[in-house]
């Protein structure tokens, strides 16, 4: 009988059932059947997918070999419930794609051509960046040490190296994060598939350079995401009929009962014995009790056109207006952070009563501003987590010197150090050249300030006669004007001009500019690699680097060749030609120092 190493409820095709995972298999079985409807063996599993953190469902999907759609698995506990069952069966079989990865990377398998379409991503979170095994079988690991990647490039990076591994990821994770990468950047996408899907270079050679886009999705992945700072107030809409529509999601559903916990003790109290779900939230929207939380003073104008309700009625609070909040706060405030400290708490300070500041003099503001302290309170304790009150204080009690609260230790300057003693041989001759350096300046001629205040006084006689002679020339004013109007005559005069140059052709030349920034970008990584800091299986030696280089300059050598066909386009389409040119000359004199480079280099 095989072990069950864990199970949850989960649905399948909007099927309810049991999901479960045993020593040997991942099945699926509908509710009210005893045989399992999908049964996956470990062999068979080859990535996995699952939803954001925080979706309104909770999903896991299992790819297998050489079946990229898989079986889709949505968890249907409730939402902190599932997400744990999630995590569970993620991690475990997480470890079963990894063992299978390592297993297929010690069997030697002949290379067969790939065909991929063009519109599609170019690897898979179990398949190298274009490799597959002949009839179908499972791709092989594209990062794993014991064998080079497979690729459908002809390329000695392929000899040398997979796909850089970042350091803390595992294959199926750092797959993931190139696909979110490449799927966020249009341009990039682009790139990818008409230069790796077409086998001109390979996974490897293309992500060489860009481990920084990864660690930077991975980074913003990682980063965790605190609760919404937006207080729960449901926004009914008008439908047509005249009739008022809220929509209730379970994410809803969960805010208000965190944020409005008598809420959730009603439901508890009445659903389902009561009311059904659909009756509670129906009525409860039509109370006294919705309009008593909702976050705007416009709830009191709807007081008198709500209903009275026998069940949400008793659950009603009387209006937080008092001049002492219902929830006094427990801990101590410290003297200086206390707004409501006054004469009497601290004189060395020199505060005075403000008669003008009375609490609860616009009784009708208070309980809103009581509602916004307490969410502001429950935002940080969410925060904050299951820390202890007493050390999340940061003030200390124990000195009885009130200034003791607000005196930081990084505002006080750093001990002083006498440093290191400097061993100095020939001290005598040293200071012998500055004394000598010193009588050098004292020889240089002093300015005498009386000098200077009186010749700048003569200076000054007879100013405003001087300055009513004074003429500025015209021309350099005119000129520059001139050159300004001109400028903007220029730019407005580009921008309401047509591009006349034709999409298909726009593309091309912006396919060929990409491709050969690539090309080049791959060339200068062989000829000077930068300092590695990140993972990889191996490390290119220089022949390696120079066979590569070489394989580049040959595609470089071609971006005239494809420049001038671009020229011949736009002439046969009646474009000026110059303009492309003009558009491709940064490409072709990149390309033409590549060459030149290359050419003075070699032996």
């Amino acid at each position: 009988m095989p072990t069950t190493v864990c199970t949850a409820k989960a649905s399948c095709k909007k099927l309810p059932g049991l999901l479960e995972l045993t020593d040997t298999h991942l099945q699926w079985t509908q509710d009210g059947k005893k045989a399992p409807s999908i049964r996956v063996a470990y062999a068979e599993a080859a990535s996995l997918f699952c939803s954001k953190e925080g979706a309104a469902q909770v999903r896991l999907k299992v790819s297998l070999v050489g079946d990229d759609t898989g079986h889709n698995f949505t968890f249907t506990a409730p939402p902190p419930t599932a997400g744990s069952e999630r995590e569970v069966f993620k991690q475990e079989l997480t470890m079963i794609i990894s063992r299978n990865r390592s297993m297929a990377g010690h069997i030697p398998t002949p290379i067969a051509p790939l065909i991929i379409p063009s519109n599609s991503l170019p690897i898979s979170a179990a398949s190298t960046p274009g490799g597959t095994t002949p009839g179908g079988a499972a791709p092989r690991p594209a990062a794993t040490a014991l064998r080079p990647s497979i690729s459908r490039a002809t390329s000695v990076a392929t000899e040398r190296r997979g796909t850089p591994v970042i350091a803390g990821t595992d294959p199926a994770s750092e797959f993931r994060l190139r696909k979110k990468v490449l799927m966020s950047n249009p341009e990039l996408l682009t790139l990818h598939r008409d230069l790796v899907m077409t086998g001109q270079i390979t996974e490897a050679e293309f992500w060489d350079g860009r481990e920084h886009l990864i660690l930077s999705e991975a980074a913003s992945e990682s980063q965790k995401k605190g609760k919404s700072g937006q207080l729960v107030d449901p926004r009914p809409e008008a439908v047509e009929g005249g009739e008022i529509k809220i929509r209730i999601t379970p994410q809803l559903v969960h805010d208000i009962f965190d944020e409005y916990p008598i809420v959730a003790k009603a439901y508890g109290d009445n659903v389902p014995n009561k009311l059904s779900e659909e009756q509670f939230w129906k009525r409860y929207f039509q109370s006294k009790l919705f309009n008593a939380h909702r976050a705007s003073i416009r709830s009191s104008a709807a007081q008198h056109v709500v209903k009275e309700d026998p069940i949400f009625d008793k659950y009603l609070e009387r209006d937080d207006d008092e001049l002492e909040p219902r929830r006094p706060r427990n801990e101590h405030v410290e003297v200086f952070v206390d707004l409501a400290a006054t004469l009497e708490d601290h004189d060395e300070i020199g505060n005075e009563k403000d008669v003008t500041m009375r609490a609860g003099r616009q009784k009708a503001a208070l309980p809103l501003i009581r509602k916004f302290n307490e969410h502001s309170e429950r935002l940080l304790n969410s925060a904050l987590g299951e820390v202890p009150p007493a050390k999340r204080r940061r003030l200390d009690h124990g000195d009885d010197n009130p200034y003791s609260q607000i005196d930081i230790d990084d505002l006080h300057d750093a001990e002083s150090s006498a440093g290191i003693i400097l061993d100095m041989q020939d001290r005598q001759r040293y200071f012998e050249g500055r004394m000598t350096n010193g009588n050098q300046e004292s020889a240089e001629p002093k300015v005498d300030p009386a000098t200077v205040i009186r010749e700048t006084k003569a200076s000054l006689q007879n100013w405003e006669s001087r300055m009513f002679q004074l003429k500025i020339e015209r021309k350099a004013g005119d000129a520059a004007l001139i050159s300004m109007t001109q400028n903007v005559a220029t730019r407005l005069d580009v921008k309401s001009k047509k591009n006349e140059i034709p999409d298909g052709l726009f593309r091309q030349m912006t396919t060929c500019q990409t491709a050969a920034n690539e090309f080049l970008r791959q060339f200068w990584l062989a000829t000077y690699p930068p300092l590695g800091d990140f993972e990889t299986s191996a490390s290119p030696t220089p022949a390696q680097r120079a066979i590569k280089a070489a394989k580049m300059i040959s595609y470089i050598s071609k971006t005239e060749e494809k420049v001038h066909a671009l020229v011949q386009t736009a002439a046969n389409h009646g474009i000026d030609p110059t303009r492309v040119e003009i558009a491709m000359k940064p490409v072709v004199n990149a390309s033409n120092q590549a060459l030149s480079f290359y050419r003075k280099k070699k032996p």
